[in-house]
Order: C-alpha cells, then sequence, then structure tokens
C-alpha cells in the first residue's frame, strides 16, 4: 500500500495554522476585504484546499474570533479559585500576547458575527471578566470593581491592536503589570490634578459634503462600513443616491474624510491641552484626559476611524497613518520624560495599553458622558502609564 506524499506532508496541526493565518489577515484587513485565497496562501496551500476545512469565509472568520476567547477561558481555569489577582492577570497576558497578530478581530470585527455567535462570544468574555473581577474585589477596597476588572483587562488586550515590536515575555510581564495597577486603582485620584478639557467642537454641517459625512458617521459605526449602502446615506439628507457622487466620488471617500476629521479634532485637542503645561507628569495626565474626553464626545467619529481604518486602500490610509504616529510619539515622548526607566518599546506599548483602557471602560459605560465618568477613566490611564 502507498502512501500519498501530499497527505503525509500535511501537519497535523493545519486547522490551526489556517485559524492563525485567518486572525492575521481579519485584523489587518477587516473581514470583508479578507479573502480565503490570501488567507490559503498565508498557510502555503491553495483556497480549494482551505475549503476542505471550512465550508466558507464566514465559518472561518467565526471560528477566529472566537479562538483567544476559549484560550482564555481555559487558561484561567486552570488558574485555582482565590488565587491572587496577579495570577489571574498573568494567566491573561500570556494567552492575550500569544495570540497577538490575530486577538485583534475580536475587538471591532466582531460586531459581523450573527446574533447566535456574538451571544456565545459575549457569554466567554464575560467569564473573564467576572474571574478578574472576583480577584479585584477580594484584594482592593469595594469601588468600581467592575469597571477597574473590565478596564485590566483592555490594558492586556490593547497588545493585539498595534504593532510594536517587543519580546513576548517582556510584553507579558509589562502589561500585567500595567493592568495591576489599573485594579488597584482608587476613586479618590479621578481628575486629581487635571484641568479641564476643551475640545474643538465638531463642525456644523453647513454644506451638502458635510451633510452627507454628518449622516454617514452613525450608520458606519452602528452598522459597520461595508453593510452601509450609498442609498441609506442619501435617504439621510433627502438625496437619491446617485446625487451622492457630486460631493465624493464613492463611498470610500467619506469613511476617509470622516477619519481625517477625528484626526484633526483630536490634533487639535491635544494641542490645546498641553498649552500651559508645567512638566511631563501634567503633560501625560492631560493628554490623558484629552484622549478620555474626545472619546466621550466623538464616540462615532472615534469609533469608525479606529475600527475601519484598515479598510482604506493605501493611499488614503497613509496620511491617516501618518497622523496616529505623531500622536502616538507625543505620547511617548511626555511617558518616557516622566518615567525615564522606559524604553521606547515599553512607552509605546503602555500608550497603547491607556488607549485600550479607554475602550472597554467606555464600553462598560455605554459611552455615558459626564463628568465623573470622564474622571474615572483618566484615573485608571494614568495608573495604567504607571504614574
Amino acid at each position: 500500500m502507498t502512501t500519498d506524499p501530499t497527505t503525509a506532508a500535511r501537519p497535523r496541526n493545519r486547522r490551526q495554522l489556517i485559524v492563525e493565518a485567518a486572525g492575521r489577515v481579519f485584523s489587518e484587513r477587516g473581514y470583508h476585504r479578507a479573502s480565503m485565497e490570501e488567507i490559503a496562501a498565508g498557510v502555503g496551500i491553495t483556497a480549494a484546499a482551505l475549503y476542505r476545512h471550512f465550508p466558507n469565509k464566514y465559518a472561518l472568520f467565526a471560528e477566529c474570533a472566537d479562538v483567544m476567547a476559549q484560550g482564555l477561558v481555559a487558561a484561567l481555569d486552570e488558574v485555582p479559585p482565590g488565587a491572587p489577582l496577579t495570577d489571574v492577570l498573568d494567566a491573561v497576558a500570556g494567552v492575550t500576547v500569544a495570540y497577538r497578530a490575530s486577538g485583534g478581530v475580536y475587538r471591532w470585527e466582531a460586531r459581523y458575527l450573527n446574533r447566535e455567535d456574538r451571544r456565545r462570544l459575549r457569554a466567554k468574555f464575560g467569564r473573564i471578566v467576572g474571574r478578574v473581577d472576583e480577584a479585584v474585589r477580594r484584594e482592593y477596597p469595594p469601588a468600581d470593581e467592575r469597571l477597574r476588572a473590565v478596564a485590566a483587562l483592555g490594558a492586556i488586550g490593547s497588545v493585539t491592536m498595534h504593532r510594536t515590536s517587543i519580546a513576548a515575555r517582556r510584553a507579558e510581564s509589562l502589561l500585567s503589570a500595567s493592568a495591576l495597577r489599573v485594579a488597584a486603582a482608587g476613586p479618590a485620584a479621578a481628575g486629581d490634578g487635571v484641568r479641564p478639557v476643551e475640545l474643538p467642537a465638531q463642525p456644523v454641517p453647513r454644506t451638502r459634503r458635510a451633510e452627507i459625512l454628518a449622516a454617514a458617521v452613525p450608520l458606519f459605526a452602528r452598522d459597520g462600513f461595508a453593510n452601509v449602502t450609498n442609498g441609506q446615506i442619501a435617504r439621510e439628507v433627502g438625496l437619491a443616491p446617485s446625487a451622492l457622487y457630486r460631493h465624493y466620488s464613492g463611498k470610500v471617500d467619506i469613511l476617509a474624510a470622516a477619519c481625517l476629521q477625528a484626526a484633526g479634532l483630536l490634533a487639535q485637542g491635544v494641542e490645546r491641552s498641553l498649552r500651559e503645561v508645567t512638566g511631563p507628569h501634567e503633560a501625560v495626565a492631560a493628554l490623558a484626559a484629552t484622549y478620555v474626553a474626545y472619546s466621550f464626545e466623538y464616540t462615532a467619529l472615534n469609533s469608525v476611524a479606529e475600527a475601519e481604518l484598515a479598510g482604506l486602500p493605501a493611499d488614503l490610509r497613509r496620511p491617516l497613518i501618518h497622523a496616529q504616529r505623531e500622536h502616538i510619539a507625543v505620547w511617548e515622548q511626555q511617558l518616557r520624560l516622566a518615567r525615564p526607566e522606559l524604553d521606547p518599546r515599553q512607552a509605546r506599548v503602555l500608550v497603547h495599553a491607556g488607549f485600550g483602557v479607554v475602550v472597554e471602560a467606555g464600553r462598560s459605560l455605554r459611552w455615558r458622558d459626564g463628568p465623573d465618568h470622564r474622571g474615572a477613566v483618566t484615573a485608571l490611564v494614568v495608573a495604567a502609564l504607571g504614574l
């Protein structure tokens, strides 16, 4: 009996390799722009071979969205009940860093899951949050424990949303320590020493082009760019779909305009917040308060800019990536002045951890705006940064 050499050479963990490759592609390009051919090429197989493992792109996507959540649940199940919070956070950090390249799928792209798959995913993350929350309650005074647990997980999960090169062990240690500081942050610190933030007003739509942009942003935020049609946008402003082309060459140009508006508003807010600061600690606190205020005030615009950037063509994405890097460079410089022991990569990882705190804490608070919520989240960001 002869053995088919193709079958003999097939790795036993091919399905796992496919999921890992798909997670990277979905994270980098988004669900709708990713193709089965591109994913198959990443594993070194044909698309036809890929379909022997997954019947369609959605089935593969659903498994990618679930794999990190399942890994976290399994890792936490191995941590003994009553274990110290540090053990719980170390377990979370270990799995998250291991799935770093593909773990970003759950944060933005999971909205494209069907209702039942979303329900299962939420249940798993609910178990993860519950386990962290239980450890926080056991070790620290009662005060917003659930918020601190969610924010701590946001600090760790942030590593899936950027590409800063850092060794896995260093990343795990840095993120676990950051998350522990978030979990320990007391409410008394909320807003301490932070000046009120004056953000630029979102432009009032005074032209038809501006009206189209203002109408499209909440639709993109609610349904996802790929699911919104020109007809939906046109109806919001009382136009025929064909009339949109007199103002934008296509839907993607509306998205690019939204991302540019978000970047501009944030840059203006940062410029205002740093005008009168007297030192790096005050500068970092001002940056944190500004980013929190921006995220609460322009929630839909910010979520579109964060979630849909990968869907833009390279020529439209380039200036936005440059603006992002400039923004992060300001944070990195001030944080390293405040904490000279940090090297550039460590500082960058912590800056992103602060952003992750804002995203998850804001979601937990359902983005209900107010000085108390802004102050509480700002305090958690400052704690994540180690100040």
